[in-house]
C-alpha cells in the first residue's frame, strides 16, 4: 500500500500539530497537543486522530464515533515513533528515515484496524 507521509503542519503560535498520513483510498489526520513553550521543551500531552476519504469526508468508527484517542500504552509508544520522527537523526538523515516512517505507519495501522471497519 503506497503511502505520503506530511509531518509537522503548525500553524504560528499555536500548541497544536497536524501530521497527515495520504494512503491509497484514504487518509488519517492526526492532531498532537502540547503543553508548555512550542519553541523551548514541549510536552505532548494529548493525540486524536479521524480517519477521511480523500475527499474529505470523515469515516465513523465501528461504535459510531468520528475520532479515536490514544491513551494508556498505546500513548507511550506514539511518543516514542514521534520523538524520533521529530528528532535531529531523522531531519538530517542520520538513521534509515525509511524504517522509521514505517514504523509510525505500521503503529498507526494497527490503531486504525482496530477502531475501524473498513471495507
Amino acid at each position: 500500500m503506497n503511502y505520503t507521509l506530511e509531518l509537522n503542519t503548525q500553524e504560528s503560535g499555536s500548541n497544536l500539530i497536524f501530521n497527515t498520513i495520504k494512503f491509497d483510498t484514504f487518509k488519517v489526520n492526526i492532531i498532537e497537543r502540547y503543553t508548555g513553550k512550542m519553541n523551548f521543551n514541549p510536552k505532548l500531552c494529548e493525540v486524536i486522530f479521524k480517519l477521511r476519504t480523500l475527499d474529505d469526508e470523515i469515516i465513523k468508527r465501528r461504535d459510531g464515533n468520528l475520532r479515536v484517542k490514544i491513551k494508556d500504552d498505546k500513548f507511550d509508544t506514539y511518543q516514542q515513533l514521534s520523538k524520533v520522527l521529530n528528532s535531529y537523526d531523522y531531519k538530517n538523515k542520520l538513521i534509515n528515515r525509511k524504517e522509521a516512517d514505517q514504523n509510525y505507519i505500521h503503529f498507526m495501522l494497527s490503531l486504525i484496524i482496530f477502531n475501524y471497519e473498513l471495507n
